[in-house]
C-alpha cells in the first residue's frame, strides 16, 4: 500500500513538472540576449517620436523650418555642444529657437560632439581626441552636455546623443579608452536625469557597443543611432545589432548623408534619418535651467 501511494504522488507531479519545464523553455526563447540591459528601460510617453528626421551641420533658421513644413520630416537633429563639432558657431540655436521650433511641431534630436576616439578615422577630428583619464573626461563632458542642453530649455527626461565619429576597432587600447569615455559620459548624463544616446557608424562605434553589450558590460548607451548610408531605412534589421537589443523605441537609422534637398525654396545639405526613439522634452515657461 505504501508503494502504491508513492506511485500516485509521482503521477500527480508529472503534469506540474512538464508545465514548469515548458514555461522555462518559453522564457529562455523569449529572453533578450545576454547583457541587453538597455532594453528593459524603454522610454514611454510623448517624448518618443516615430517618423522622419534630418540633421544638418548648422541649425536652420525658423523661417527655413517653416519653408520645410510640407516635407516629410518632422524631426531635426541639432548640434548643441561639444569640442568636436564641425560647426561650433550656431547663431540660430537659442532657447527661443528651441521653444519656437517645438511649438511649430518639430521634434528635436540633440547631438553632442565631444572628444573623439584616439583611433578616429576622420583626420580633422584627431585634434579633439580623448585626453587624460577617459572616465574623468567623459564625466566632465557629460556634465557639460547637460548644462548646455538645460540652458536651451531641454528638460530632464530628454535623450542626449553622443556623436562618436567612425574609429578603428583593431587597436585594443584605443577601444578600451573610447569605451571608458562613453560609459562615463553615459553615467553622468543618467545621474543628472537625462537619457544617454549614442551616434556612430554601424561598422565601428555601433559594432563596438554591440560587442560590449554581448559581453555584459554595464553603463552602455540607452538609445542607438547608427549610420549606414546608401541603404534603405532599416531600423530593426541592422546586421550589427541583435534583433532583441535597443528596443522598443530605442533606434535611429541614418540611411543617407550629405544630400541636398530643397523645400519651399530653401536648400539644405542634410543627413536623412528614420526615427523610433526619444527626443527632447522642452521645458515649460517658468522652469529653471540646471546649473
Amino acid at each position: 500500500m505504501g508503494s502504491t501511494k508513492k506511485i500516485i504522488r509521482r503521477s500527480a507531479l508529472l503534469p506540474t513538472v512538464l508545465l514548469t519545464a515548458l514555461l522555462g523553455l518559453l522564457a529562455t526563447l523569449l529572453a533578450p540576449a545576454a547583457g541587453a540591459e538597455p532594453d528593459r528601460a524603454g522610454p514611454r510617453g510623448p517624448n518618443v517620436f516615430q517618423g522622419w528626421a534630418f540633421d544638418t551641420c548648422k541649425t536652420p533658421s525658423l523661417s527655413t523650418l517653416q519653408a520645410w513644413k510640407n516635407a516629410k520630416y518632422r524631426g531635426v537633429g541639432i548640434y548643441f555642444g561639444g569640442r568636436g563639432r564641425a560647426c561650433p558657431r550656431q547663431p540660430n540655436l537659442t532657447a527661443d529657437w528651441v521653444s519656437a521650433a517645438h511649438r511649430s511641431g518639430w521634434r528635436l534630436l540633440p547631438l553632442y560632439v565631444g572628444s573623439q576616439s584616439p583611433c578616429v578615422v576622420n583626420k580633422h577630428k584627431r585634434k579633439v581626441t580623448i585626453a587624460g583619464d577617459p572616465a574623468r573626461t567623459g564625466a566632465s563632458e557629460g556634465r557639460d552636455a547637460v548644462q548646455r542642453a538645460s540652458a536651451l530649455g531641454i528638460a530632464p527626461g530628454s535623450a542626449l546623443y553622443l556623436d562618436m565619429e567612425a574609429y578603428s576597432l583593431r587597436n585594443a587600447s584605443c577601444t578600451e579608452r573610447t569605451l571608458g569615455y562613453i560609459r562615463a559620459w553615459n553615467r553622468e548624463t543618467r545621474r543628472l536625469g537625462y537619457l544617454p544616446g549614442f551616434y556612430s557608424s554601424a561598422d565601428s562605434g555601433v559594432r563596438h557597443m554591440e560587442r560590449a553589450r554581448r559581453a555584459g558590460t554595464a553603463g552602455l548607451p540607452s538609445v542607438m543611432w547608427f549610420a549606414r548610408w546608401h541603404s534603405k531605412p532599416n531600423l530593426y534589421g541592422e546586421p550589427e545589432l541583435s534583433p532583441q537589443a535597443w528596443r522598443p523605441h530605442l533606434r535611429i537609422h541614418q540611411y543617407a548623408g550629405n544630400v541636398a534637398e530643397t523645400h519651399g525654396g530653401r536648400r539644405l545639405v542634410i543627413d536623412r534619418n528614420q526615427v523610433d526613439a526619444p527626443v527632447a522634452v522642452i521645458k515649460q515657461p517658468g522652469e529653471t535651467a540646471i546649473q
